[in-house]
Formats: structure tokens, C-alpha cells, sequence
């Protein structure tokens, strides 16, 4: 959706939030320039990039993980503390983006199944995340010592 047609349609008064994930941030920075929707991103890894322009949180994969870590940093971000939300931004950015490897959601069914979170099986067209997939997030789940 281009920003403009963002612009259009926050001006129904249904319509009070997007989640932006394109991935592209000249798109989130044209809706901010363009009208005042809260803008939520739509992606774990760009949740500071985001907030920073003026977004106001995330609609996040990883919070079903680590939600804690995943609120501590949205919190951080909104208030202006960009320094120590940066630091965990930098900690969390290589699980965040091992989460896609094989796109979503099999890597966050890995890994909460890893944890010991049952969260379902995939169904068909899903499939699991592949071993190279699984030793990724693993590594990086035991790096930030998981469980």
C-alpha cells in the first residue's frame, strides 16, 4: 500500500493504526510525513528503526518468545532512551533475524517448541523450519541462554 492511500484511509475514523512491513523504510517515513496514523512495525528488526521516525510499538513475532526483552525495548524506544534501546536492539538482532530464515512462522515454531512452548503444529502449505534453520536459532537461542 503506498502511503498515500495510508494517508486516504486514516482519515476514516475506523481505521486508527498500520502495521508497515514492508521492510522498507522510506515507506514508513512517508506515511509519518503524510498523516498522523500510529504506525506500528510489523517487523521485530525494524521496531527501532521505526519507533525512531515516530512509530509507537510492534506487532511482534519474537515477543512470543522473549516478551519481556521485546517490551523492554519497545518501552526504551518510546522513551527517548535510543542509547540503551539501541545496546538491546543490537543483542536481539541476530535472533530476530534468524526468526525468518525460512520465513514465518517456522522459525518462531522452532524455537518455542525449543523452549518447551507447545504452540501447535504447521499446517500444509507450512512447513518446518530446515536443519540449517534449526542449528541457526539454536545457536543463537543458546547464545542468549533460552531455554
Amino acid at each position: 500500500m503506498s502511503a498515500a492511500t495510508v494517508a486516504r484511509l486514516a482519515s476514516h475514523p475506523n481505521i486508527v493504526a498500520i502495521k508497515e512491513a514492508t521492510g522498507d523504510m522510506n515507506i514508513a517515513s512517508e506515511i509519518r510525513a503524510s498523516c498522523d496514523i500510529t504506525l506500528l512495525s510489523g517487523d521485530d528488526s525494524l521496531t527501532l528503526p521505526i519507533m525512531s521516525i515516530g512509530g509507537t510499538g510492534v506487532v511482534s513475532v519474537l515477543s512470543n518468545l522473549i516478551p519481556a526483552e521485546i517490551t523492554k525495548l519497545a518501552k526504551l524506544a518510546g522513551s527517548g532512551k535510543f542509547a540503551e534501546a539501541e545496546a538491546l536492539h543490537r543483542r536481539l538482532f541476530p535472533l530476530m533475524r534468524a526468526m525468518f530464515l525460512d520465513g514465518n512462522p517456522a522459525g518462531i515454531k522452532f524455537a518455542m517448541q525449543r523452549a518447551g512452548r507447545d504452540s501447535g503444529e504447521l499446517r500444509l502449505p507450512l512447513v518446518e523450519a530446515n536443519a540449517e534453520t534449526q542449528s541457526a536459532i539454536g545457536a543463537r537461542m543458546d547464545a542468549m541462554r533460552i531455554d
